[in-house]
């Protein structure tokens, strides 16, 4: 998923990104709250990650401001403040989670999935149908019980796809998802990611269909 990381600490910035990357998120990271409250009023997100205390904007400003506009995206407060009145004015302010500085990794990519599982209405890390059982957590999919051997990338669009049943997604769809900032994707790259996942998952119930001029739809074939 597309997660934007707003942290000043480069340091545990570079730790987070290198931890959500290798689970297979893009991430985009800013360190100044005021450009990084601009750049959430033109883009928009699945998750956003971020600390109270920066230079430019607060993180609680950041935060009212996102909400006085209708901005829904899961919003998870990550600070060294523990005091439980600060952690109140984070919920009560429309954050969505709460996570106290020095973060164990393992639990802040839970969290991480909790929150973007529960945005697509998913209740458990497993999706299943028919014969293919997709492991959000674990990042597995398999078919008839044996591995679906699956790149990031691919891992990434299956999760897109899943969350997206039904409704047609444009290629600019896909790369805005599985891209960062500081990638520059083409969208042949994007077509090609979508022939080797739709390749690999034959045999099973989704189907990726292609809509000419428009994009992709995927959906769950009757059985």
């Amino acid at each position: 998923m597309r997660i934007l990381l707003i942290e000043d600490n480069e340091t545990l910035a570079e730790t987070i990104t290198d931890r959500l990357t290798a689970d297979g998120h893009a991430i985009d990271c800013e360190r100044d709250g005021e450009l990084a409250n601009d750049l959430l009023r033109h883009k928009q997100f699945d998750l956003v990650l971020m600390d109270i205390n920066l230079p430019g904007r607060s993180g609680f400003e950041i935060l009212r401001s996102m909400r006085a506009r209708g901005d829904t995206t899961p919003v998870l407060i990550l600070t060294a403040r523990s005091e439980i009145d600060d952690r109140l004015i984070g919920l009560d302010g429309g954050a969505d989670d709460y996570i106290v500085k020095p973060v164990d990794l393992r639990e802040l990519a839970a969290r991480c999935r909790v929150l973007i599982r529960r945005r697509t209405g998913a209740a458990s890390n497993e999706f299943r149908a028919g014969n293919l059982v997709f492991d959000r957590a674990a990042k597995i999919a398999t078919i008839d019980g044996r591995d679906v051997e699956l790149r990031n990338r691919e891992v990434q669009l299956l999760e897109i796809f899943i969350g997206n049943l039904q409704r047609v997604l444009t290629k600019e769809d896909l790369a805005d998802k599985v891209y960062s900032f500081d990638e520059a994707p083409s969208m042949n790259a994007v077509e090609q990611m979508v022939t080797r996942l739709r390749k690999k998952l034959s045999g099973g119930p989704i189907i990726l269909k292609t809509i000419r001029g428009l994009g992709y739809i995927a959906h769950i074939a009757e059985e």
